[in-house]
């Protein structure tokens, strides 16, 4: 079984982020989802967990960040292709999100962009040429 990666993300409104990364592309698993969270789908591996202040302080003593203020790290995934990035951003930002709050980068064979949620949690969206993957020589130079 390949390993599956949980990002648990504390939210203010979980109705409003539930919609948010559903227009970003997740879909709600009901099976793990009630009042106090929304278990959003992004594929078969990756989820985002997201979670009512009061329910993601029962995980963790620490007291929860301003994401607008502060940042702690940096959640990055994959797209197909430039276009896909693009319109990953454009409907985060459409959806109540900011796109591009950190500068986008293109080095001809890796193109990305970020968006922001609601909670200010900041996403990286990248694409890379398949045959640079591989090793091979796709976008050697540029940048």
């Amino acid at each position: 079984m390949p390993k599956m990666i949980f990002v648990n993300l504390p939210v203010t409104d979980l109705s409003r982020s539930t919609k948010f990364y559903e227009a970003v592309g997740g879909t709600r698993n009901p099976q793990f989802s009630d009042d106090t969270a929304s278990c959003m789908v992004f594929s078969e591996t990756i989820f985002a967990m997201l979670l009512t202040h009061e329910k993601y302080s029962s995980f963790t003593a620490r007291p929860i960040a301003d994401a607008h203020k502060t940042s702690q790290f940096l959640i990055a995934v994959s797209a197909d292709s430039r276009d896909e990035v693009d319109a990953v951003v454009g409907r985060a930002g459409s959806a109540g999100g900011k796109a591009d709050p950190n500068p986008s980068q293109d080095y001809g064979f890796m193109y990305g962009r970020s968006f922001e949620d609601p909670d200010g949690h900041v996403w990286e969206v990248t694409w890379m040429d398949p045959a640079a993957v591989a090793g091979g020589e796709a976008g050697a130079g540029q940048g």
